[in-house]
């Protein structure tokens, strides 16, 4: 699938659909960057900058870009590495503050999902809740990628693991609540 191209859908039903959402083209591309990686990574920051203003900054990029990452509006994924290790995503979320330039955010992690019904009767103690979880026969393991620019846009990705493929991510905007609202909050002054 080219630039600017998206899978669309949830979880069976795939069509694929030009794309002309810079939002939407910046989270895909940071998306698969991750995907490249394989699974069992731990969360992946990206601070989103509009393209022009990077290149206004940054001239000597624009040779590494496609005529697609120069379109009007299109905005630039840069990864942060160097996250610091916390075991609570609250705690992560609630140290990240931006400075102007930066126009949003992506945060890829990934998670385990069970049927509700799944989560009646845990053990008491959390590790022990996990692997009960991780056990469970209709366990799925997914990577979301959620991005919000500063006006309050945002998009979700998702990909599972039993249907890795680029044309199989599903997107949509109230896919994971929380976690939009907790990234726009890292955008407040």
């Amino acid at each position: 699938m080219g630039p600017g191209r998206a899978a669309y859908g949830s979880m069976g039903a795939v069509n694929v659909q030009p794309v002309a959402d810079p939002l939407a083209i910046a989270a895909l591309d940071a998306e698969r960057h991750v995907a490249a990686g394989g699974w069992d990574q731990p969360p992946r920051l990206f601070a989103l900058v509009r393209t022009a203003d990077l290149l206004a900054r940054e001239p000597h990029l624009r040779e590494q870009m496609g005529t697609s990452d120069l379109a009007e509006g299109a905005l630039s994924a840069i990864e942060q590495e160097g996250l610091p290790a916390t075991s609570s995503l609250e705690t992560l979320l609630g140290r990240l503050a931006w400075p102007p330039e930066v126009d949003g955010c992506a945060f890829a992690i990934e998670r385990m999902v069970v049927p509700p019904d799944a989560e009646r009767d845990l053990p008491e103690r959390p590790e022990a809740a996990v692997d009960h979880l991780a056990a469970h026969p209709d366990r799925q393991d997914v990577r979301l990628l959620v991005a919000v620019l500063r006006d309050g846009t945002s998009i979700c990705l998702l990909r599972q693991r039993a249907h890795d493929s680029d044309d199989a991510v599903a997107t949509g905007r109230d896919i994971a609540p929380g976690l939009v609202a907790a990234l726009q909050a890292t955008f407040e002054d």
